[in-house]
């Protein structure tokens, strides 16, 4: 009995991100299940800003970092075969995965 699933992908590097999402369709193309996705989502920003001179003495210079984000969405009709495989699946340290079943 098939179910749904829907796993969630996050990550700061996207090339990384990119051939996970490959890998799962991969899988569910063998498997033969019906895949939705990857359905990208909005890239997450994070901004900071620091004074470049550690004491509070000199010119106000601020360095300034951004941290992104990249997310994707895949909804697969799963069966237990390609749940398993899925399971097994490498994934990067960098990458973060999510998987629902509903």
């Amino acid at each position: 009995m098939p179910q749904s699933a829907r796993i969630k992908l996050t990550s700061t590097n996207l090339t990384k991100l990119d051939d996970v999402c490959t890998e799962i369709m991969g899988i569910g193309e063998k498997t033969g299940v019906k895949i939705k996705g990857p359905t990208p989502l909005p890239v997450k920003k994070l901004h900071i800003a620091t004074r470049k001179s550690p004491c509070g003495s000199g010119t106000e210079t601020y360095e300034k970092w951004e941290m992104r984000m990249h997310r994707r969405i895949i909804d697969i009709n799963a069966d237990d075969k390609a749940i398993r495989q899925l399971m097994r699946l490498k994934i990067p340290d960098d990458v973060y995965i999510e998987l629902s079943l509903t």
